[in-house]
């Protein structure tokens, strides 16, 4: 770990143009982890732009720096040239190039320096020119604090940066509730409070700012699209498109639906389906040993963590719902021992 960072630090002795680009459908923990690192090398003096694959939601608008966010599905030129003339890219939150959608071969075929900062499983080592990868991290934000400690730009973490570190940490670890929060993500925590982090503030913008339209979509999943099965712990959500434009359906209002089919007692693997923009995903989220990245690479051609992952689906939501139900059979005995 140090020699990489004795690495890092040296590439970032001078002044350089820097890209800083996060997946596709980014959440709270990447954007909070580019928008932080940003700031920071901004007060080094870089020239710093992050560039996202696509569009996020609305309730992380609030973070400070989204307003110089480059959309690359809205300003594709713009962020081709900008890539085009980075000294450094570097790849947050993400362990695939392939994560990045549309903008994966700009980001490929660019000379730059390739530095990739996450914590999810299996990094293709090929994507970047070092790698910072710690599996055992809840989040990528805590993984990139420890990297600022690490170089001494700890000073450089105000407000603003422990906000976004904040957030993305929080969210990533279920609002610490999840196994991968350890006494370090506490003390990590407490470090960011102490820099200025306001922790209620940060919970209230996130949490607790929904619209009329996803607060009626939330209890129609819940009242008419919840299908429990007690007999093998497991519960399914599934929307299709037509659904989800009857709410008036944007970015974001379906973060976290899948937690509350895994919240019901007895449950132990829940999955969120929805169809959108044409394309069939899937949340996979469980409890326990129970591996769902597993079965969303083996599936659903995706991937993740082991209690959250992500996939998709080439059949129709229906189908999806079925074949679901034929991986919760498959799997039977590890639901009901786990």
């Amino acid at each position: 770990m140090q020699e990489k960072l004795n690495e890092l630090k040296l590439l970032l002795q001078n002044k350089k143009n820097i890209v800083i680009t996060i997946h596709r459908g980014p959440d709270a923990d990447a954007l909070g982890s580019a928008l932080a690192l940003s700031d920071v090398l901004k007060q080094l003096n870089h020239n710093v732009t992050v560039v996202s694959p696509n569009d996020y939601a609305s309730f992380l608008y609030w973070m400070k720096g989204n307003n110089e966010v480059v959309i690359f599905t809205e300003k594709t030129e713009k962020a081709i040239e900008i890539t085009n003339n980075a000294d450094l890219i570097f790849l947050l939150d993400f362990n695939d190039l392939s994560r990045i959608g549309e903008y994966t071969e700009t980001v490929r075929n660019s000379s730059s320096t390739k530095i990739m900062i996450d914590h999810h499983q299996e990094p293709n080592m090929n994507d970047a020119d070092l790698v910072f990868s710690d599996t055992s991290s809840c989040s990528t934000a805590q993984l990139l604090f420890e990297i600022l400690d690490g170089l001494s730009f700890k000073s450089m973490i105000n407000k603003d940066v422990a906000e976004c570190i904040y957030a993305g940490i929080m969210t990533d670890t279920g609002s610490f509730k999840y196994s991968s929060t350890t006494s370090k993500t506490h003390m990590v925590i407490s470090e960011l409070i102490d820099a200025g982090a306001e922790n209620s503030k940060v919970q209230d913008l996130i949490y607790d700012n929904y619209s009329e339209d996803r607060t009626k979509l939330l209890g129609y999943c819940l009242n008419d699209k919840l299908q429990i099965f007690p007999e093998l712990n497991s519960a399914i959500i599934s929307l299709t498109e037509e659904e989800l434009d009857r709410f008036n359906f944007k970015k974001g209002d379906t973060e976290g639906v899948v937690n509350y089919a895994l919240a019901i007692k007895g449950i132990i693997f829940a999955v969120f389906i929805a169809e959108k923009e044409g394309k069939v995903k899937l949340s996979l989220r469980s409890k326990g040993d129970f591996k769902v990245n597993e079965i969303a690479k083996k599936y659903f051609s995706g991937g993740g963590h082991m209690n959250a992952s992500g996939g998709i689906s080439d059949r129709s939501v229906e189908a999806t719902v079925k074949k679901v139900i034929e991986v919760f059979e498959e799997y039977k005995n590890e639901l009901l021992t786990n």
